[in-house]
């Protein structure tokens, strides 16, 4: 069953230098289950793209649909999490409190909320730290609780908008392998923007290279990679193909002039 699916998608800004095409005949199925990474140099559609998903965007022409409904229908029956680049957690509020708003926001029930909190801490490791505060945790420990207020609501969709950019390496690789284990655990349909090859295929079920001027989408590459996948299987000669044929494909849709 398709949770997002695309047909024709076109996006076009209006700007006063002129309009910018944003996206350009995107076409693309997301399963329920899939984890698609989407990578493509900046200003390519990956954000806008998501955003779009989200209802944040409005397509010029061309459908997209969010588990069978307009995105905007989507959004209101609540069937996505959204993770930002920065973590956007509010510095007055403890993690907790944090974690609670978008439940405070839909009316859950005061103990369901605390029981939903402590599930989502225990997820991203973060038990215990619910009476501190975000400048009280490091980078990656505020975006496992951006993740946490994420999932609190248990939608099936996760929309990941570079969550670790900005993590140094050995951070990324931690915080990676936990989302692969958070996903395996909740069986949740991610799509993820990155910039890095390696996170794109280490995570993955499906690639989906992407180009600039207007956006589009250059390959939908299915991962050959087992779901079980250690840090080290980035050594493997599978893993090194598949890298390449990303790099070949970014390489091929953006022009260098």
């Amino acid at each position: 069953m398709s949770v997002i699916s695309a047909q024709d998608l076109n996006l076009t800004f209006q700007t006063n230098d002129g309009p910018v095409h944003a996206l350009s005949d995107v076409q693309l199925e997301i399963d329920k289950g899939d984890f698609v990474s989407f990578i493509g140099p900046s200003g390519c559609g990956k954000t806008t793209f998501l955003r779009c998903i989200a209802a944040l965007e409005t397509p010029t022409s061309g459908q997209l649909t969010v588990n069978a409904m307009p995105p905007d229908a989507a959004r209101k029956s609540r069937a996505y999490g959204y993770v930002f680049q920065n973590a956007g957690l509010y510095p007055w509020r403890t993690i907790g409190r944090n974690i609670r708003l978008p439940l405070e926001i839909m009316g859950y029930p005061k103990d369901e909320m605390a029981s939903r909190i402590q599930r989502v801490l225990k997820m991203v490791d973060l038990e215990g730290f619910e009476k501190k505060y975000p400048w009280q945790l490091s980078g990656g420990m505020q975006q496992r609780a951006s993740i946490a207020r994420a999932l609190a609501f248990d939608a099936d969709l996760l929309l990941m908008d570079e969550p670790f950019g900005a993590l140094d390496e050995i951070v990324r690789d931690h915080l990676n392998e936990q989302l692969l284990q958070l996903w395996a655990q909740t069986g949740k349909t991610i799509a993820f923007v990155t910039h890095s090859i390696p996170e794109a295929v280490y995570l993955s079920t499906k690639i989906v290279v992407m180009s600039p001027r207007p956006g589009r989408i250059t390959d939908v590459i299915e991962s050959p990679l087992p779901k079980e996948r250690p840090l080290d299987i980035r050594e493997t000669p599978e893993f090194l193909a598949l890298a390449q044929r990303v790099r070949d494909g970014l390489r091929a849709g953006h022009s260098y002039d």
